[in-house]
């Protein structure tokens, strides 16, 4: 069987086209992005989130209903639900990935570039739906709106 770990796909997201990789280090080198900024791990499951973090009792059912919200929690770490589908299905293979935009660090979307430095290729109708997730921080008490 064929490791997927460290592998880079570019794929529709739950939010817009973009690489999805449990390999952070090459994720900053293709996107020539800074190493100190992390990147959004998505997961399948509120199940999974639970293996990786603890949620704020205050924000349970703020995490549990969100739709293409990512939460940075009080750790720092951040994370998103993927409620798409299509993409669950490599979600749960990888049981969870990195995902950032298909892109060079502050570019915009060219296919080319993605489809260059992807090793694996995920062909499905691509949505036009250009909108970012939007990113909440969690406090243990308050919540704040980053984008």
């Amino acid at each position: 069987m064929t490791r997927l770990d460290d592998k880079v796909f570019v794929t529709q997201t739950d939010t817009t086209i973009g690489f999805v990789s449990q390999d952070a280090t090459r994720l900053t080198t293709i996107k020539q992005r800074p190493p100190h900024k992390s990147y959004i791990k998505t997961i399948p499951s509120l199940k999974t989130l639970k293996t990786h973090t603890r949620v704020p009792s205050v924000h349970k059912n703020r995490v549990r209903r969100a739709k293409k919200t990512t939460f940075i929690m009080p750790n720092g770490n951040s994370y998103r639900v993927a409620r798409d589908s299509q993409h669950l299905l490599l979600l749960e293979r990888l049981n969870w990935a990195y995902s950032t935009s298909a892109n060079l660090s502050g570019e915009g979307y060219n296919i080319e570039f993605a489809n260059s430095n992807a090793d694996i290729i995920i062909s499905m109708p691509k949505r036009e739906d250009k909108k970012a997730s939007t990113i909440v921080r969690l406090g243990e008490k308050v919540i704040r709106k980053v984008r």
